[in-house]
C-alpha cells in the first residue's frame, strides 16, 4: 500500500499524490541520495500480474531515459520495490492542457499552433528512439507558466524494439483522442501520435472533442467511420487545413512526421502573430503620400489670406499631414485646413517699386551733374566778362550789373535811359 512516507529502495520518499491515471499514480517525492525534488509514477499492481510487463516496463524505462530534448520529461530511474513498480521522472511545474481547457474552454489559433509545434517536436525526439507514445492527451501535455510545453506519460508508450512483449490487439489509451487505427486494433505507429495530437488541437480550437458518445467503445468506432464536427468560421483556413490533415482516417493521409506536423504550425502560428489580431503587432504601414493641394498663384500685390480647404485623408500612422496644419476658428473646434504644400512653389515678384526708385535715383542724379557742368561753365563766361570789361571801362568807371525784366520794362518802373548804357551795365 503507498502512501506518504513511503520510502522506495531507501531513497525515493513519497510525499503527496500529484494526479491519477489508467496505468497508476504520480506522487510527488523526495530522492534523499540527491536531495531533489522528483516526480515519481507508481504502476498498478494489476499490471505487475500480466506476463512480460516488467519485462517490457524495464525496456520502455532506458529507451526513454535516452531522450534529451526539452519538450519531453526527464526519466532518471527505474525499479521494483515491495512489490511495485515505479518510474522517477523530473517533476514538471505548470497546469496539464487538459485544466486550462476546462477553464477557458477554447484558445486562440495562433496560441494553439505554437503549443502544437512544441507538443509534435517533442514527439519526434521520441519516434526518433523508436518510441511510440499512443496517450497524446491534453491532460498529459504540461504547460509552464513561460508558456513552454512538456510531453509526459509515457507510461503506456512502447519501443519497437519491446514490441514484440506487448499483447496483440491491446487497446491502450484514452478513447476520445484514438487514432482509428488504434480503435480497430491494428496497433500504434508515429502516425497514430500525429493524429492524437490533431485531436487535441481541434479541441482546443473548438472547445469540444470531435466525437462524444455514451461508452468509449462507441467514442473509439466514432474516430473509426465518423465525421467530426466542423470547425467555427473563426478558424483561420490555413489552420483548419492543417488540423483536418492530421486528423486524416488514413495514416498515409496525414503529416508525415510530427516535424513537419511542428513545421506547419509553426509556420501558421508565426503567420498570425505577425498578422492581425489583437495580440499581434501592428502591420507594417505603407507609405502615404501627401494629398495634392492646390494653391492660388501669387501676384506681386499684396498677398491675400488663404482660404480654408476640406481636410484631406488622415495618416493611418498617426504623422504629420504634408501640406496641411490645425487651424483655429473660433468658436468652433481646432478643424485641419490644408495650406501651400512644401517644395518648389510658383516664382514671387519682387515688386517694380524697388527698380522704379532706383532709376529715378538715377535719373535726378544724372540732371544734378549736368546742372552743375552748366553752372560751372556760366561762371568761367562770368569771369572771362568781367575781366573785358574792367580792360575797357578802367579804374574810374564803376559798373553794376543791371538785371532787366521784361515786365518791368513794359510797365515804366524800371525804365533808364539807355542813351549812357554799354550792354548790359549803366555809368553812374
Amino acid at each position: 500500500m503507498v502512501s506518504p512516507g513511503t520510502v522506495l529502495n531507501g531513497r525515493y520518499r513519497i510525499e503527496s499524490r500529484i494526479a491519477s491515471g489508467g496505468m497508476g499514480d504520480v506522487w510527488k517525492g523526495t530522492d534523499d541520495v540527491l536531495d531533489r525534488t522528483v516526480a515519481i509514477k507508481i504502476m498498478l499492481s494489476a499490471l505487475l500480474e500480466e506476463p512480460g510487463f516488467v519485462k517490457r516496463f524495464h525496456a520502455e524505462a532506458k529507451t526513454m531515459a535516452g531522450i534529451n530534448h526539452p519538450g519531453v520529461v526527464r526519466i532518471y530511474d527505474f525499479g521494483n520495490d515491495q512489490h511495485l513498480a515505479y518510474l522517477i521522472m523530473e517533476l514538471i511545474e505548470g497546469d496539464p492542457l487538459s485544466r486550462t481547457l476546462n477553464k477557458v474552454g477554447r484558445l486562440t489559433p495562433a496560441r494553439t499552433m505554437l503549443l502544437v509545434a512544441q507538443a509534435a517536436d517533442a514527439l519526434q525526439a521520441a519516434h526518433d528512439k523508436g518510441i511510440v507514445h499512443r496517450d497524446v492527451k491534453p491532460g498529459n501535455l504540461l504547460v509552464r507558466s513561460n508558456g513552454t510545453l512538456v510531453l509526459t506519460d509515457f507510461g503506456i508508450a512502447r519501443s519497437a524494439a519491446a514490441s514484440q512483449l506487448t499483447a496483440t490487439g491491446a487497446v491502450m489509451g484514452t478513447a476520445s483522442y484514438l487514432a482509428p487505427e488504434q480503435a480497430s486494433g491494428v496497433g500504434a505507429s508515429a502516425a497514430s501520435d500525429v493524429y492524437s495530437l490533431g485531436v487535441v488541437a481541434y479541441q482546443c480550437l473548438t472547445g469540444h472533442r470531435p466525437y462524444d458518445g455514451d461508452t468509449p467503445l462507441e467514442i473509439a468506432m466514432k474516430h473509426v467511420t465518423g465525421t467530426p464536427k466542423a470547425m467555427p468560421n473563426d478558424i483561420p483556413p490555413v489552420v483548419r487545413q492543417i488540423v483536418e490533415r492530421a486528423m486524416s482516417k488514413e495514416p498515409g493521409n496525414r503529416w508525415p512526421t510530427a516535424a513537419s506536423f511542428a513545421n506547419a504550425a509553426r509556420q501558421a502560428a508565426g503567420a498570425l502573430t505577425h498578422g492581425s489580431g489583437p495580440t499581434l503587432p501592428v502591420q507594417p504601414v505603407s507609405p502615404v503620400s501627401p494629398s495634392p493641394v492646390s494653391a492660388t498663384p501669387v501676384s506681386p500685390g499684396p498677398s491675400r489670406p488663404l482660404s480654408p480647404a476640406t481636410p484631406g485623408p488622415v495618416r493611418p500612422n498617426g504623422g504629420y499631414q504634408r501640406g496641411s496644419a490645425p487651424v483655429p476658428a473660433a468658436p468652433a473646434p481646432l478643424t485641419p485646413v490644408h495650406g501651400v504644400p512644401y517644395g518648389p512653389q510658383a516664382p514671387t515678384s519682387a515688386g517694380g517699386g524697388g527698380r522704379t526708385a532706383l532709376t529715378v535715383i538715377l535719373v535726378v542724379l544724372g540732371m544734378l551733374a549736368v546742372l552743375a557742368c552748366a553752372g560751372y561753365v556760366g561762371y568761367l563766361v562770368r569771369e572771362s566778362e568781367k575781366k573785358k570789361g574792367n580792360a575797357l571801362g578802367g579804374s574810374a568807371v564803376h559798373s553794376e550789373q543791371v538785371t532787366l525784366s521784361a515786365g518791368g520794362w513794359l510797365n515804366g518802373a524800371d525804365h533808364v535811359s539807355m542813351d549812357p548804357m554799354t550792354e548790359g551795365s549803366r555809368t553812374r
